[in-house]
């Protein structure tokens, strides 16, 4: 049965290129990123295989500070969702579980002020990437402190970092 007998139509927002959905690309995508942070993890950071057991859009990341850091031999977990329009758009990242790091760009609720996981998001990076992002934000703080509007961001702020409107203005710890 060729896919013009079919049906269901998907929406423009739902078709790619050739009649490919945005849902297939996307979980083709995340096949392909799945198997390389298993093969070749980013230094520290390790895919916890539970994690992705029952479903493919949803990530967590074992990470641990790196040597010669203020976070050395601190160990964190990372958080990433994928919606059904990823790698067009950006994944959900935080912070999650009993350690969240104190940082100048780390909120305590998990949430990170880091422009490639918003406005400066491309398609061409991937989830090694903003680890490898997340790492260096991390190694490069010379003094462990909260964002000075940590308790005003936590009380008011959206679930969903992605809906923060950041302002990047600072890129140093």
């Amino acid at each position: 049965m060729s896919r013009d007998s079919l049906t269901y139509s998907p929406s423009a927002l739902e078709q790619g290129c050739g009649g490919v959905s945005i849902m297939a690309s996307m979980q083709k995508r995340l096949q392909k990123e799945l198997l390389a942070m298993q093969n070749d993890p980013p230094p520290g950071m390790k895919l916890n295989e539970k994690s992705v057991q029952n479903t493919i859009t949803q990530w967590i990341v074992d990470m641990e500070g790196a040597s010669g850091t203020l976070y050395e031999g601190e160990k964190f977990e990372l958080l990433f969702k994928f919606s059904s329009r990823y790698p067009f758009d950006s994944p959900q990242v935080m912070f999650t579980g009993e350690n969240i790091p104190v940082h100048p760009h780390v909120y305590s609720n998990g949430h990170i002020c880091l422009s490639i996981l918003t406005e400066d998001w491309s398609p061409a990076l991937s989830v090694q990437s903003v680890c490898l992002s997340i790492i260096s934000m991390l190694s490069s703080c010379k003094e462990k402190r909260r964002p000075p509007d940590n308790s005003f961001y936590v009380r008011t702020c959206n679930k969903n970092p992605k809906k923060t409107k950041w302002w990047y203005h600072d890129d140093t710890c």
